[in-house]
């Protein structure tokens, strides 16, 4: 068999998932780009992440604007999709139907809600006794905080990330996107993937109770430890470094155009100063220690031999030189990198409702079965007929009845909702509105051959 034809590594593991936002979809969707069968289920009333951030191709919302959010295509690809109402008993009732025949249960509710609706780790392992949970609350499911609801800005916060970014003298910043989802959704992922090894072993499956703000607070390792050694709180500087100097973001020939440079030692400094053509520099300031106390002048000094050049220029002259320097990339570059495209890294992927787009792709070359994006994020509620049919055996005259009892639904039912607006343009509303590059079309045939 060849790499293209060989099975996914998880195939014929069945994944159900109740995650939102970002967190838990990112960790499902890696399952299900490496295979596993992951079944979505949304809520009919509060569908997730269908009615916020939505990129509409062409700033068309369409018919269906809840089909047509960038954001859930991204986190949901690989997937199927059901509406079903947890709040109903017979929606809890066909929830457990779904787990006997299931390997993992996937959630990042706070931890009162799945016992709540009485469908806890205890509970489950009632139905099918080796299944594996893995829950990702923001906090995990004991200690003071557990029932704090979070979000990735808020934990970068609450982590220790966001009182050590920032300027010399300035507040905190937060971080540009909320790393704490995509991190608590990797750890996820693995945890996800050591029970599955461990029940394949024994037998026996497992609750795992997965804090994102834990996994967060792992990466916090040195500034932890400089406090429990030497009692010093690390300062914000900015792009400059603790050690290396000069480091930081020189300004390029262009609009908005910039490069990251960061010298770690003496040679490449000397590396450094040569390329500039300030060879003088390299013994002015000979150690690190001097190029700290100078480094404001030194930034003059490399930003004006910079702002000659185009940012791919400086970047080329100082990896020759053996100057560690990247272009700073604009979504746009990073779309069109030819370093990106030659390593397939973006997958062309056709939505019913969007059509051909670009989308991420593996992060990882596996060379027997390197995964692959599946299917496009579904539609709402697209997998009903298959899931409740096929798998659960529901007639078609049961699914009406489940449709008429708002248990389940085709489309989602905010607007059904006591006291809810009953405008579906509410849809359209909060649908971003942004520029459209005018040679992005022409690009993206040349790239990839779609508009």
């Amino acid at each position: 068999m060849t790499a293209t034809s060989q099975p996914l590594p998880l195939q014929g593991v069945r994944v159900l998932d109740l995650t939102r936002a970002w967190a838990g979809p990112y960790a499902t969707k890696i399952l299900g780009d490496m295979g596993a069968e992951v079944i979505k289920v949304e809520a009919p009333f509060k569908p997730d992440a269908r009615a916020g951030g939505n990129y509409f191709p062409d700033n068309d919302p369409g018919e269906r604007p809840w089909n047509r959010n960038g954001v859930f295509h991204k986190n949901n690809r690989s997937k199927l999709d059901i509406a079903l109402d947890l709040q109903q008993p017979e929606g809890r009732d066909l929830f457990r139907q779904l787990v006997a025949i299931s390997d993992l249960v996937i959630e990042n509710y706070t931890p009162r809600v799945m016992p709540h609706f009485g469908l806890g780790y205890d509970d489950l392992v009632g139905v099918k006794p080796d299944i594996i949970m893995v829950s990702l609350p923001g906090f995990g499911k004991d200690g003071p905080e557990r029932d704090w609801v979070a979000y990735g800005t808020t934990l970068d916060s609450h982590c220790g990330l966001t009182q050590i970014t920032g300027y010399v003298g300035g507040p905190p910043h937060r971080m540009a996107i909320a790393i704490g989802d995509p991190v608590g959704g990797m750890f996820g992922t693995m945890a996800a993937l050591f029970a599955l090894h461990q029940r394949r072993r024994t037998g026996t499956g497992q609750h795992v109770d997965l804090a994102q703000a834990d996994t967060l607070t792992q990466f916090m390792g040195a500034p932890l430890a400089d406090w429990s050694m030497n009692r010093r709180v690390w300062p914000r500087i900015g792009n400059r470094d603790l050690v290396y100097a000069p480091q930081g973001v020189y300004q390029c020939e262009g609009r908005d155009q910039w490069v990251a440079l960061s010298v770690r030692d003496d040679d490449e400094w000397a590396a450094l100063c040569a390329a500039i053509g300030q060879e003088h520099l390299a013994c002015r300031f000979a150690t690190a220690a001097e190029r700290r106390m100078a480094h404001d002048e030194i930034d003059g000094i490399i930003a004006e031999w910079t702002r000659r050049q185009t940012k791919d220029q400086v970047m080329a002259c100082l990896q020759d030189a053996g100057v560690p320097a990247g272009a700073v990339l604009s979504s746009k570059d990073l779309l069109f990198d030819p370093h990106l495209r030659a390593r397939g890294f973006f997958e062309v992927v056709d939505h019913p409702e969007t059509g051909p787009r670009p989308q991420l792709g593996m992060s990882w070359k596996l060379s027997e079965t390197p995964g692959r994006i599946t299917r496009p994020a579904p539609l709402f509620a697209e997998h009903n007929q298959f899931v409740f049919g096929r798998l659960l055996g529901l007639s078609d005259a049961g699914i009406e009845t489940l449709e008429a009892r708002k248990i389940t639904s085709t489309v989602p039912l905010v607007d059904a909702r006591p006291g809810a607006p009953g405008d579906r343009q509410r849809w359209k509303r909060i649908g971003l509105v942004s520029e459209v590059d005018p040679d992005y079309k022409e690009k993206l045939r040349e790239f990839y051959g779609t508009d």
